[in-house]
């Protein structure tokens, strides 16, 4: 057996996986759904769906959760889907020959390629070492590691992507190339946090799929070797595309960063897909899904504080729209009364949490809890204390996040909206459109949908009210 691969599935697992697509299909129907309806609520193709329906591609566990709700299969599709994982490692592959988890089910078209260095941000600068904003070297981890100049940097990245899928010789994957992913992605990552950079996120999903024809090749441990990087990559694709209101694509790249994570042994990862896959959940208005990630964050990284504050956090968000006053403020005070608990070990875990501080995602979720709770209840209270938190989250933000303090100011805006100032509100949102780009997918621009709501909601008779609620609608439009 190959180093890295998972053995054959034998005639037993390839019927268990038969089984469970059969009962889909059965669910599904009885549902009343087309495969293209389901694809579109899961975030998969509708081919997608007729390859699980036929047995022919392994369902992942998450997804198998997620349609077990759609569908409202009270848990008989998530059963059948786990005893298909128990009947034999892997699953079935296109034409029913096993396949690796790494390689498994669809995913987003590669984007166009070009020259790395044109594509990067012209005052582009690489850290000097890793870790580097929130990522470790998946080979020197939290020790540390020298990062080659940006010039060696391009030629790794090209020699890297320039792998055909018709490759039958393995060329070594030197440390030198891992260094220089690691960073890119580092890069990629600060770039779109403080300039909104639209070319991240098609610099780090060209990468992902040079990934994955490393992985398909036989004879070679890549898939071992790439699978923590990749995992980080698919998140940090998955969160991009979150960003920019493309929520079935994120969906599709935090499913399969789950797999890779899971692979690399890696629960910070884990857990941040999982937290991007709750707030995807709430965004498309599946509250039970919304919290079922949220729930699964405390089980992936059972013990660590860090993770049982990152949970609650989530649990609360997911009540907080359904007008849950009782669950969410619960789950806000059990997330803030963990914060004492959670030190700098924890960082070796989650790197991510050293960019931003766990108190700053207390205090932001918080306040996006708070407002939702507020604006779902109409509870005047609740809105001052979104308020509060959303301040308390501005001062904590560090220099050069700049998408993160847009997101929080207009989060505050809406907070003082549901608690009834609209000219409190006005004054801080009205800059924040002055100086910000504005497309109405993006999360900002569902953020701004939210507080143009409440403000035509006021019949506030002032001229510049009914002003700023017009601008706000020509923007979510």
């Amino acid at each position: 057996m190959t180093e890295g691969m998972g053995p054959a599935p034998d005639a037993r697992t390839a019927e268990a996986w038969r089984s469970f697509g059969t009962r889909l299909r059965q669910w599904r129907r009885r549902a009343g759904f087309t495969q293209a309806q389901v694809g579109a609520r899961v975030g998969y193709d509708h081919t997608a769906i007729s390859k699980l329906e036929h047995g022919t591609r392994r369902t992942p566990l998450p997804l198998a959760r997620r349609l077990d709700e759609l569908m409202s299969a009270d848990g008989a599709l998530l059963a059948a889907c786990e005893e298909a994982e128990a009947a034999g490692a892997g699953g079935p592959g296109e034409e029913g020959a096993g396949a690796h988890p790494a390689q498994q089910g669809p995913l987003p078209g590669e984007p166009a390629g070009g020259d790395l260095l044109a594509m990067l941000p012209p005052d582009t600068v690489l850290p000097g070492r890793l870790p580097s904003y929130g990522l470790m070297c998946p080979v020197h981890g939290p020790d540390g590691c020298a990062v080659p100049v940006i010039a060696d940097v391009v030629a790794l990245h090209a020699a890297f992507c320039s792998l055909g899928p018709a490759t039958v010789s393995c060329p070594p994957l030197d440390i030198d190339t891992v260094h220089a992913l690691t960073a890119l992605l580092a890069v990629c990552l600060r770039a779109d946090e403080e300039r909104a950079w639209p070319g991240a996120t098609v610099v780090v999903e060209r990468t992902l799929h040079a990934m994955l024809r490393w992985m398909a090749l036989p004879a070679a441990p890549y898939q071992r070797q790439l699978a923590p990087l990749a995992a980080e990559y698919a998140q940090s694709a998955g969160c991009l595309r979150l960003l920019r209101g493309r929520n079935a694509t994120a969906m599709a790249w935090l499913d399969r960063s789950l797999v890779w994570a899971g692979l690399a042994g890696h629960v910070g990862t884990e857990v941040a897909a999982l937290s991007d896959m709750s707030t995807l959940a709430r965004l498309e208005g599946d509250g039970p899904s919304a919290l079922a990630y949220g729930g699964a964050i405390r089980q992936a990284a059972a013990g660590r504080y860090w993770a049982g504050t990152m949970s609650d956090l989530y649990l609360a968000r997911g009540h907080a729209v359904r007008g849950d006053t009782r669950q969410t403020l619960g789950h806000i005070d059990r997330a803030r009364s963990q914060l004492d608990r959670v030190g700098e070990q924890d960082e070796t875990e989650a790197p991510w949490l050293s960019v931003a501080s766990v108190r700053l995602r207390v205090e932001s979720g918080a306040a996006g809890a708070l407002r939702d709770l507020a604006a779902a209840t109409g509870d005047r209270t609740l809105a001052l204390r979104a308020v509060g938190a959303a301040r308390t989250a501005l001062g904590l933000l560090p220099a050069g996040m700049h998408s993160a303090r847009t997101l929080f100011l207009v989060r505050m805006a809406d907070a003082h909206a549901c608690a009834q100032d609209p000219q409190a509100a006005i004054a801080i949102a009205g800059p924040v459109l002055d100086s910000t780009e504005v497309t109405a997918p993006t999360l900002l621009g569902q953020e701004l949908r939210g507080l143009h709501s409440r403000l035509a909601a006021r019949h506030d008779n002032r001229p510049e009210t009914e002003e700023f609620t017009r601008r706000l609608a020509a923007v979510i439009r």
